[in-house]
């Protein structure tokens, strides 16, 4: 009988070895934008909406998940290297610059939030 119980213990061990990676594994591609979600809350969320259908703490800063409707998200990707610098009416957009990877990242973001 002690033998079953240590056999099935085991096996359920081994069992949750051999699905940790997977399970990590599936929570990342669950959230594939997650890098970018975070760079938009650092930099972008004390102005503008990072979230679908939410209004910009700041009226004159457009929703990020407006931005498509203004100019292509792909094409942002040259203004976040070099860094952007525009004005929202009474708030002066601080400037900033992103390497490849952050770049990649919001980009993504901005485009899984995008409506019409």
């Amino acid at each position: 009988m002690k033998t079953n119980v240590v056999r099935a213990l085991s096996a359920a061990a081994l069992l949750l070895a051999l699905a940790g990676p997977v399970m990590a594994q599936t929570a990342t591609d669950a959230t594939p934008n997650a890098d970018g979600r975070i760079i938009a809350d650092r930099l972008c969320a004390r102005c503008h909406a990072i979230e679908p259908a939410a209004q910009s703490p700041v009226p004159q800063a457009p929703p990020l998940w407006r931005i498509g409707q203004r100019y292509p998200v792909e094409s942002l990707a040259e203004s976040l290297a070099e860094g952007i610098v525009t004005g929202h009416g009474p708030v002066q957009m601080p400037s900033f610059q992103l390497d490849t990877a952050s770049i990649d990242a919001l980009l993504a973001y901005l485009a899984s939030i995008q409506r019409r």
